[in-house]
């Protein structure tokens, strides 16, 4: 491991709003502050609001900059990545911002029925031969239920035309409510100051002459069914970043 990864684990450690519990931890004495984000981390009742696959965590900064009434929390396992938005809102001495170092296969080991208002995937890896992989597969949708609230919100945005479409059938299939679908936000017509906020990658398929998809839609009670189709896949690799 490089010099410059290990000096920014050691400063993540320093940084008093970023969550970070080995394995072995969780799985035999479990999370403590589970059901108590908002009296024991954020120290309020506003509602919390998730980014999963924050990567560098422009989203989950430029969110909570923007909306204070709401309180976000940025999730990935990339500590080195997630470096970049911890020191920026720690030093900006933001106090409805945190971030949470796991998987996303682990959700519901920190989060309590109802604790969670909405979620957002922002430019998840498609994974195009691996279903259950996929961040809005029936399998995560399930695992996001046992925390959202009741209607609780999803947001996907993406570059990959193959994740959109996966995600358009599975909403399709199961007739979850949407407020919004667009294969092209920029030109929609639809932009405001949630959208606009632009990731370092999301930059990076704009300026390669890529469409950014869109889709907000609620999650409710019921069976969930995977759907029986699959997206043409995409002519390159969304998540290597490379054509």
């Amino acid at each position: 491991m490089g010099k410059n990864k290990l000096s920014k684990f050691a400063e993540m450690e320093t940084f008093g709003h970023v969550v970070q519990v080995p394995f072995r931890v969780l799985n035999e004495e479990g999370f403590d502050m589970k059901g108590q984000w908002n009296e024991r981390f954020f120290k309020n009742e506003n509602p919390i609001v998730l980014e999963l696959g924050c990567g560098k965590g422009e989203y989950t900064v430029g969110l909570a900059r923007r909306f204070p009434q709401f309180n976000f929390i940025g999730i990935d396992i990339k500590g080195s990545r997630m470096w970049k938005g911890a020191k920026e809102s720690w030093e900006g001495q933001m106090k409805n911002v945190g971030f949470l170092r796991t998987n996303i296969e682990l959700l519901n080991a920190f989060f309590a029925p109802e604790e969670i208002a909405e979620i957002w995937i922002t430019f998840p890896d498609p994974q195009m031969k691996k279903v259950r992989k996929r961040l809005t597969s029936t399998r995560f949708m399930q695992s996001y239920r046992s925390f959202l609230k009741p209607g609780g919100i999803v947001h996907l945005k993406t570059d990959s035309n193959f994740m959109y479409q996966y995600t358009r059938s599975m909403i399709e299939e199961n007739h979850l409510p949407v407020d919004v679908d667009t294969d092209d936000l920029y030109q929609s017509g639809l932009g405001n100051e949630i959208l606009e906020i632009r990731t370092f990658y999301e930059q990076q398929w704009l300026d390669r002459g890529k469409t950014i998809k869109y889709l907000r839609f609620h999650l409710k009670e019921g069976e969930l069914k995977e759907p029986d189709v699959e997206p043409e896949p995409d002519d390159y690799r969304s998540f290597g970043r490379n054509k």
